[in-house]
């Protein structure tokens, strides 16, 4: 395996990118990043589409070895990488923590950051309102989602407990866009739990050196 730096392509704004970013800088573990807009200047890139033939982001690469899917990417780093586990070593919260990371990508996603943050912005940038209807079922979806989380997040410090896990990443990039709105502020605060570990995430250094420019506005 290479001692260069893994490599880390994506776009600043995604996500998935801030997860596996979040990730790398609380292993300790240098990378270089590369910029790849797939909604730009790099949409339907052949070069990229060699990498990840979904044409998504984001997707690592080590030496001579390439991953996507951040659940893949994550998991790598902090298995691949000396430095702070991520991952819990009893097998129930390990799994716990799959589960939760699951119902972020399955049932929150969707509906906190496009059916919420990105309606709002797209409505705002267009000087129209947003489709109510559209926007009060998303609202529905990302409560029951966030709901969820609260119920199964312990009452440690971190969502698993004492210990800061690959879960906790991989949320706060996702309600980082939906905190953005009044709307998604107020669906988190309707989840105790939820909320007191978002206060708790904002002073990581991790946390604020990859702020998306939304939430700097």
């Amino acid at each position: 395996m290479s001692a260069a730096n893994p490599q880390l392509l994506g776009a600043s704004y995604s996500v998935y990118v801030r997860i596996a970013r979040l990730a790398l800088i609380e292993k300790g573990v240098a990378f270089d990043p590369l910029e790849i807009d797939i909604f730009g200047d790099h949409a339907g890139d052949a070069a990229y589409l060699k990498l990840h033939p979904f044409g998504r982001i984001p997707t690592l690469r080590h030496g001579d070895f390439t991953l996507y899917e951040t659940a893949a990417i994550t998991r790598y780093i902090d298995e691949a990488f000396s430095g702070p586990a991520l991952q819990p070593s009893d097998v129930r919260a390990r799994a716990r923590m799959m589960q939760m990371i699951g119902v972020m990508d399955s049932y929150l996603y969707r509906p906190l950051v496009w059916g919420l943050y990105v309606a709002l912005d797209d409505a705002a940038k267009a000087g129209k309102p947003a489709d109510v209807a559209a926007l009060a079922k998303a609202m529905m979806k990302a409560r029951l989602a966030l709901k969820a989380l609260d119920d199964l997040a312990s009452d440690g410090p971190w969502l698993l407990g004492e210990s800061l896990s690959l879960a906790d990443l991989h949320l706060l990039p996702m309600l980082a866009y939906g905190c953005v709105a009044a709307e998604g502020r107020t669906l988190l605060q309707e989840q105790a739990h939820l909320q007191d570990w978002w206060e708790r995430m904002q002073a990581l250094p991790s946390v604020a050196t990859t702020r998306f420019a939304a939430e700097r506005v």
